[in-house]
């Protein structure tokens, strides 16, 4: 379970001209933000909630895929296991590769 965040009242905001709301400089600090950053919109018990996301490009989002994060970390698991093999050649490689065939 994720402790709740203590909550901080930066004043007061108001909704301008095209309902845009503007945040001020210590928000913007206090959260590290950029301009042109992405955040998610949601309602919850009446409260506006703005959520800061980072977008992943179209090309690369199969990587963050549950089945590809899923492999990223059994290959991790086997590494830090140490179940690795070092070549220094692809003959080497390749050679190793044929026994795997044998067996």
């Amino acid at each position: 379970m994720q402790a709740q965040e203590k909550k901080k009242s930066f004043g007061f905001v108001r909704l301008g001209k095209r309902s845009v709301v503007t945040l001020g400089a210590e928000v913007k600090r206090e959260l590290r933000l950029a301009d042109g950053d992405v955040f998610e919109l949601c309602v919850e018990d009446g409260k506006i909630i703005l959520e800061p996301k980072k977008l992943i490009p179209a090309d690369q989002q199969w990587f963050w895929t549950e089945e590809w994060q899923a492999g990223e970390r059994e290959a991790q698991a086997e590494i830090e296991a140490g179940k690795v093999k070092h070549f220094d050649s692809m003959t080497e490689f390749l050679t190793d590769l044929g026994k795997e065939d044998e067996n």
